[in-house]
C-alpha cells in the first residue's frame, strides 16, 4: 500500500493503491474481487429504499454506491462492476431496489445510467477529480446528470408520457437528495486519499 514516502501516480484511483497478491494473476484476482465487491455494494445499497408518492422511482442508496464504485475503481473496473450489477439483476438476481429483478420496470433506465456514470466518474477520477472536495462534488454532480440523461428519457418511454412529465416524476423530486450525496462524497473520498498518504 502506498504511504507518504511512496509517490502516488497522478492518474491513479483509490483502487490502484490496494495491494495485490504476488504472481502472474495477483492483480487480476484483486480486480475481479473489486468488480464483484462493487456490484455487491450497489446491490446492498439498493435495499435502502424509500418510495416517492406518485413516482415509480424510489429513493435508494444505489445511486450513491454506483457513483462511489465508478470513482474509486476507475472507468474499466467501474463499468465492469456496474455492468455486472445490471446484468445479474436483469437475469433474476433480486438485488435491485426492494429486492426486485428483471428488466421490465420503468426505472431500468436509471440502472443503465449507472454504467455510463461509472465510466464518467472513473475517467474524472483518473484526472484527480476525487482528491479535493470541490472537484469530487463536481464529479458526483456530473455522474448524477449522466444517470438522469438515460433514466428520464427511458422513464418517459416506459410510461408513455412526455419528457417534461417524466422529469417531474423522475428528476425534480431527487435533486436535493443528489446534492446531499455529492456533499457526502466530497468529504469521504478526499479523506480516503489523505488516509492513504496523499497530501
Amino acid at each position: 500500500m502506498a504511504t507518504a514516502s511512496t509517490p502516488i501516480p497522478s492518474r491513479a484511483v483509490l483502487a490502484d493503491l490496494l495491494p495485490a497478491a504476488s504472481g502472474r494473476f495477483g492483480a487480476q484476482a484483486r480486480d475481479f474481487a473489486l468488480v464483484a465487491g462493487g456490484a455487491a455494494l450497489t446491490g446492498l445499497a439498493a435495499q435502502f429504499s424509500v418510495n416517492v408518492p406518485g413516482s415509480p422511482v424510489p429513493v435508494t442508496g444505489q445511486t450513491f454506491a454506483a457513483l462511489l464504485v465508478g470513482t474509486a475503481l476507475g472507468t474499466r473496473r467501474g463499468v465492469a462492476s456496474l455492468g455486472l450489477y445490471l446484468l445479474a439483476g436483469m437475469a433474476g438476481l433480486p438485488w435491485f431496489a426492494e429486492g426486485t429483478s428483471g428488466w421490465s420496470m420503468p426505472s431500468l433506465g436509471y440502472l443503465l445510467g449507472f454504467v455510463l456514470a461509472a465510466a464518467l466518474t472513473g475517467a474524472l477520477a483518473r484526472r484527480g477529480a476525487d482528491r479535493s472536495p470541490v472537484r469530487t462534488a463536481a464529479a458526483m454532480v456530473l455522474g448524477s446528470l449522466a444517470i438522469y440523461a438515460v433514466g428520464v428519457p427511458y422513464l418517459a418511454f416506459a410510461l408513455d408520457v412526455p419528457l417534461a412529465r417524466a422529469a417531474e416524476l423522475g428528476l425534480y423530486p431527487y435533486v436535493v437528495g443528489d446534492a446531499l450525496k455529492a456533499a457526502l462524497a466530497a468529504g469521504v473520498l478526499p479523506l480516503a486519499w489523505k488516509a492513504l498518504g496523499r497530501r
